[in-house]
């Protein structure tokens, strides 16, 4: 077979394995988005903060969601408090060299985090330990605490308040249903707060 044919499978075999792992989701995960979603609404209404933490590509998934918390998703609004605790590198390389990078979250959420606030930890697998040792402490602050994993959820699922487990043991698809999710969170969020605009 030609390299270009092996392709066009591969490329038709990676979509299809996305579009079913979609629809899984849909079929199990609509309840707990929109109760993410009025939670998230509430804690926003009332002042409060969210915070965002992953590892390697969920960072970056940490990140973008902060950044359309921030700036904007679809509407021309007013910012809304988020912030990703993975992007200062002076305190995650200080955390990492004194304590170890198992705490380079949790020592952040012990200094930052308020009751009422929100956190939100993606970790396709479940089990990253700096993520664990973060919603625990989390959760100790009487934060409202949402868990982003894939398949199983991993020992996240018993520490978080909320856990949206992606129906999939396949890190590339779990990733992209995290940032499917993170933008429907973003959409319902301002429509709520800010009332809704036509698209």
């Amino acid at each position: 077979m030609k390299t270009q044919e092996l392709f066009m499978n591969d490329i038709e075999y990676q979509l299809q394995e996305s579009i079913d792992t979609i629809k899984k989701l849909l079929s199990t995960h609509v309840e707990i988005v929109r109760d993410v979603a009025d939670v998230i609404v509430r804690a926003f209404k009332n002042n409060n903060f969210m915070y965002l933490m992953g590892n390697g590509g969920s960072a970056a998934d940490a990140q973008h969601i902060a950044g359309e918390m921030i700036g904007r998703f679809k509407m021309n609004r007013r910012p809304l408090p988020a912030i990703a605790i993975t992007t200062d590198s002076s305190v995650m390389t200080a955390i990492a060299n004194d304590f170890g990078y198992d705490l380079c979250f949790s020592r952040q959420v012990e200094a930052l985090v308020k009751a009422g606030d929100i956190v939100l930890a993606f970790t396709t697998s479940g089990n990253s330990k700096n993520i664990l040792n973060a919603v625990k402490i989390a959760r100790d602050l009487k934060a409202i605490t949402v868990g982003f994993t894939g398949m199983g959820g991993g020992l996240l699922k018993n520490e978080v308040d909320f856990c949206i487990k992606v129906p999939s043991s396949n890190t590339p698809r779990i990733q992209e249903c995290h940032i499917t999710i993170g933008h429907i969170l973003c959409s319902l969020i301002e429509k709520d707060i800010f009332g809704h605009v036509p698209e």
